[in-house]
């Protein structure tokens, strides 16, 4: 019935590369996904009250590459961090970030997360805080989550 048996064990073969390679490059991609961050003055612990706000960006590769940036409005930028540390706590800094121009923060390049760091990221505990002079321990803030 079958005038090509030879052919079936490597047609096989083939549609399970493929299915493969599109499967690790879903995984990738889902893992490496721009997420979007607002940042306000009620996410800090304690909460401020501020007319400063800001948007960031992050994106973390599944080989624990960083970039991003926020973009701050409202305030003077003292300082500008990535935190660890669930909602509705603080935590240690992780990653400074550098001004890049005007109201612009940014990771720097060729940063990394740890793996416990990484582990953090995936469960939704780390946090971009931005910090001015009258507001030390940070005026706004926002949760990174995956």
């Amino acid at each position: 019935m079958n005038s090509f048996p030879w052919m079936m064990p490597r047609l096989r073969l083939v549609v399970l590369n493929v299915m493969a390679i599109g499967l690790a490059s879903y995984a990738i991609g889902a893992l490496s996904q721009e997420l979007k961050i607002v940042l306000s003055g009620s996410q800090e612990i304690p909460p401020v009250t501020t007319t400063a706000s800001g948007t960031a960006t992050i994106t973390v590769n599944a080989d624990k590459a960083v970039t991003g940036n926020a973009t701050i409005a409202g305030m003077a930028v003292t300082v500008a961090h990535i935190h660890d540390g669930a909602a509705g706590t603080n935590g240690p800094i992780i990653l400074p970030l550098v001004k890049t121009a005007d109201n612009v923060w940014s990771v720097p390049p060729g940063a990394r997360l740890s793996d416990a760091q990484y582990e953090s990221y995936k469960a939704g505990k780390l946090y971009f805080n931005i910090h001015s002079e009258a507001h030390r321990s940070g005026e706004i803030r926002g949760q990174i989550k995956p």
